[in-house]
């Protein structure tokens, strides 16, 4: 962002009305949290933005399985998500839903003016739609000419009158904003796989229904009253009618910094669609779209069926809110896939938050009391201790481009290295050492380093634990505003003299898990018992769903480098593109039927979303598809080079 911006407008996504809330929706509604907490303490005007999305042919069909009316069904889920981000203590500045009658003129106006400027026109649509992603896809999109390429659900012949808007006329200009804008799209993965979509054709994009009515109606003027507005498009002007785009537009010079957050299975809504609507309206681009992964629980992918969903109330109650903040923001990095278990989340609360953030506010507390009845100065920190100041100063000047560049990961990392200068400065000081050798200015100054990196620490993980961080800044007599961050961390100045408080140990010992794991043999079919002279049966066919098969993600790699392991007779460790920021390691057991020189520039299937395992204390990051016979073993391998990347299907 840069001091230079003033403002700041922060968006989780609006989340879809159709289920109740879970860790994913909790995990981009912190991030965006943080984000706005941060730009606030910073002083920047800043307004942050969530809410639900609540239309669509889903919420009609969910609603009235359920015997109730659309409005009444989006009523009950839409106030599950609000009661939770209040529980979580979550600071929007607003909570937008889809049926706000704001809302609704803002997209109709937007409806108008593309249709005014020549990008929207009517025709008829006939193809495959997925109810559950509410979208079209081509035949050469499906997988198997029927599933949806998105969630592997089947699909349905529809045709109908529709209105189209012209995503084709915005190919050139998506792909010219992708190339000048280095950040537009986080992590740099995402973005490449943007483009690679966009650079294979866009075709223009079927904008209004006429099978179902729950949705936004086309402006009066238009006389077309059958048509209801795409859910998407109705969905991502969100982000502008919230600011009073089509009403009184109030707030939309906020629109002048922007940042999204949102899952990486919205991505192309976001990336593609959405900058193209904004290109037609003529107003600016979002300044970053990040997207994040997803959560599994204990390495298994989350399903109702195996009852191992994470609700994140439950955690929050069970751990404490902002244990549960801290571990999803530190446990993985933005953009790659998390996993959630209960013994991280503790060695999380134990290790970094107890021994190393807590016990530290606890041995100052301890030193003050001992050698100057709780009173703590700077005076002469700077005398003694310059050095270790400066390099906690390093440490925290290097924090804020982490932040707004999502890789919050590496900024709570790089958070804990003050820390640990202070930690190790107790250790290698001695201050009780120095009380005996009549070295108090000493040992005084000591703590008042201590002190100083506590509270500076503090500051820059408010954003992540805000009333944590409050409780930490009252002991240490000061409070956490612009005015501390811009002396303490903008200016590097130092505490003054206060009296420290006692308080309770913030981060107390877990010693066991808190909430009961699910029944990891729920899903798995019973054994019936046997009979006497009962034949074994034969091996059952087709006994997972599509689903579970679309779960495996196939791709096409490159093999760029390999070399044999030594000291093993099967293993080769190769370098694969997949197309990524980086090339994976895959650790391959097919040493007897392939050298090193015969793999090199060649490609492969290879499985992308396997987790990551240790062959010979080697990380493997997939695993090569091969067939074996009497005859040996092969490969399977495109029949004609593909991209680096593809996905197989």
């Amino acid at each position: 962002m840069g001091d230079s911006c003033k403002k700041a407008y922060i968006t989780t996504p609006i989340y879809y009305v159709n289920d109740v809330p879970h860790i994913g929706h909790a995990y981009t509604t912190v991030i965006a949290d943080a984000l706005a907490i941060y730009s606030r303490v910073s002083g920047l005007d800043t307004w942050f933005l969530t809410g639900t999305d609540e239309h669509g042919q889903k919420i009609e069909q969910a609603a009235e399985q359920r015997g109730k009316s659309p409005q009444e069904y989006a009523d009950d889920i839409s106030g599950k998500f609000k009661a939770l981000w209040d529980d979580m203590g979550i600071s929007y500045d607003q909570f937008i839903r889809t049926t706000d009658e704001a809302h609704k003129i803002g997209v109709q106006k937007a409806f108008e003016v593309m249709y005014n400027k020549g990008d929207i026109y009517k025709g008829t649509y006939k193809g495959h739609y997925c109810i559950g992603c509410e979208t079209f896809f081509t035949d050469t999109q499906l997988i198997d000419n029927e599933f949806c390429p998105d969630c592997g659900r089947a699909t349905t012949i529809v045709e109908e009158e529709s209105y189209f808007f012209k995503l084709s006329k915005y190919q050139d200009k998506l792909l010219e904003w992708y190339k000048e804008n280095e950040k537009c799209v986080l992590p740099k993965t995402k973005k490449n796989e943007v483009m690679r979509f966009v650079e294979n054709g866009l075709d223009d994009l079927s904008i209004t229904r006429t099978s179902f009515d729950w949705g936004v109606k086309l402006p009066a003027n238009m006389n077309d009253s059958k048509h209801v507005i795409y859910v998407w498009l109705d969905a991502l002007m969100n982000y502008v009618t919230a600011l009073g785009y089509g009403t009184d537009e109030e707030k939309m010079d906020y629109w002048a910094a922007r940042v999204h957050l949102i899952g990486k299975d919205i991505l192309r809504f976001h990336a593609i669609f959405w900058p193209a609507f904004l290109m037609s309206l003529d107003l600016p681009l979002p300044t970053h779209i990040a997207a994040h992964g997803w959560w599994t629980r204990n390495g298994e992918k989350m399903s109702k069926s195996k009852g191992n969903v994470i609700d994140p109330k439950e955690v929050s109650d069970a751990y404490g809110v902002e244990n549960f903040r801290y571990f999803m923001l530190r446990e993985v990095p933005f953009g790659g896939d998390g996993d959630f278990s209960q013994k991280a989340l503790i060695d999380r609360i134990n290790s970094d938050l107890g021994n190393d953030f807590g016990n530290l506010l606890n041995r100052l507390i301890g030193m003050s009391g001992k050698y100057s009845d709780g009173k703590v100065t700077s005076e002469n920190v700077s005398k003694y201790y310059q050095a270790e100041l400066d390099e906690v100063n390093g440490y925290l000047d290097n924090l804020e481009p982490l932040l707004f560049n999502m890789q919050i990961h590496r900024y709570l990392e790089e958070l804990w290295r003050p820390l640990s200068v202070a930690n190790k400065s107790i250790d290698k000081y001695q201050p009780w050492v120095l009380m005996k050798e009549n070295k108090e200015e000493e040992a005084l100054a000591l703590n008042g380093l201590i002190a100083n990196i506590l509270a500076k620490v503090a500051i820059m993980l408010h954003p992540i634990m805000p009333n944590t961080t409050k409780k930490v800044a009252s002991a240490l007599g000061f409070e956490i505003n612009t005015e501390s961050f811009n002396s303490l961390i903008k200016s590097k100045e130092l505490l003054k003299e206060f009296i420290v408080e006692k308080i309770p140990p913030l981060f107390p010992r877990v010693e066991e898990e808190l909430l009961k794991e699910p029944d990891s043999k729920k899903d798995e079919p019973k054994e019936q018992p046997k009979t006497k002279n009962q034949k074994p049966k034969t091996k059952e066919t087709g006994i997972i769903t599509i689903d579970q098969f679309f779960q495996t993600e196939l791709k096409i790699g490159t093999i760029i480098e390999a070399q044999e392991v030594p000291k093993s007779k099967k293993l080769l460790k190769l370098q694969v593109d997949l197309g990524e920021e980086r090339p994976r390691q895959i650790i391959a057991g097919i040493k007897e039927w392939y050298s090193p020189s015969d793999l090199v520039g060649t490609q492969a299937c290879v499985v992308a979303n396997l987790k990551p395992a240790k062959l010979m204390g080697m990380l493997s990051e997939g695993m090569l598809l091969a067939a074996k016979d009497d005859s040996g073993l092969s490969l399977l391998r495109p029949q004609s080079p593909k991209q680096s990347g593809t996905k197989v299907s």
